[in-house]
């Protein structure tokens, strides 16, 4: 019926009503990327394609003189509606760019030594407790046995009251390192570092990026020291694996882990290592420890 009404129309009628047609198809579209939760006013895409459109003047038109002065008229008309089109796809994708709740919704993660970090502004954990101790304490050697390698024990940290060994997927093993520390616990994890996560961290901001190689315990000796750690300052849902009493069957779960130090070490066995450390607050004091892996 549309097609057969516009039919008898010129062409230069039926070309303004599709332009006239243009803005509410942008404000539709900026409505359909609203996100839940809006107070239901104006969101910030239609203020973008609101700015948009209201700088687009209208040109008036006249009947055309000729075949040439048509013509000028149509290309006119043509670039005009690409501008604002072009303009409103470019001012979408800013506003998805730019948005955070967005944005983290999208593609905000990334893995770092066999751990899987996620950045969620809604993420809220609950309630902090302190690191876990070490259940079935072992000795270092029965752990480097049970682990497949040689647990390192950073100086700084100094002698563990217990160590333990705790099975991952696909066959490989974490090693925890214990001790009481200013009244609270404190956990150093290690495990060998491999494409698949053994962790997941899901935080509300991106973590801190910390050098550790530049004047870090080692550098005047020549030993090898990690380039880089991750910084955790704030209680974050922490997702590990968690093996059944029958010891074959694993399931994800989830607690609040505090304060984190995130970071990976190569020996002189060639073995890389991922550590964790947590349960010290004090970014400084998180860095003595993990430059002190040798």
């Amino acid at each position: 019926m549309g097609e057969d009404r516009d039919a008898g129309l010129p062409e230069e009628l039926r070309a303004r009503e599709r332009d006239a047609g243009l803005p509410e198809e942008l404000r539709a579209l900026g409505r359909a990327l609203d996100r839940p939760g809006d107070d239901g006013g104006e969101t910030v895409v239609e203020q973008v394609l609101r700015r948009i459109l209201a700088e687009q003047v209208p040109v008036p038109v006249a009947e055309p003189r000729g075949p040439a002065e048509w013509l000028r008229s149509a290309r006119r008309r043509a670039r005009a509606r690409w501008r604002a089109v072009t303009a409103g796809v470019c001012g979408l994708v800013a506003v998805l760019v730019l948005t955070p709740p967005v944005r983290a919704s999208v593609a905000d993660w990334f893995g770092f030594g066999g751990v899987e970090v996620r950045v969620d502004p809604s993420a809220v954990p609950s309630a902090r407790d302190s690191a876990p101790g070490c259940e079935g304490s072992v000795t270092l050697g029965e752990a480097a046995r049970r682990a497949g390698f040689r647990p390192v024990v950073p100086r700084a940290f100094g002698e563990p009251d217990a160590v333990t060994v705790v099975p991952l997927p696909g066959g490989r093993s974490l090693v925890g390192l214990c001790r009481r520390e200013g009244g609270r616990m404190i956990r150093v994890d290690e495990f060998r570092a491999g494409l698949d996560f053994a962790f997941v961290k899901t935080v509300e901001e991106q973590p801190e990026y910390l050098p550790l190689g530049e004047g870090g315990e080692g550098a005047e000796t020549g030993q090898v020291v990690p380039e880089q750690a991750l910084w955790f300052p704030r209680p974050h849902v922490l997702t590990f694996w968690l093996v059944g009493a029958d010891g074959g069957r694993f399931t994800r779960s989830e607690r609040t882990a505090g304060p984190t130090l995130l970071w990976t070490h190569r020996g002189a066995d060639g073995v890389e290592l991922t550590f964790r450390l947590e349960g010290v607050g004090s970014r400084e004091r998180a860095l003595e420890i993990a430059r002190s892996v040798t």
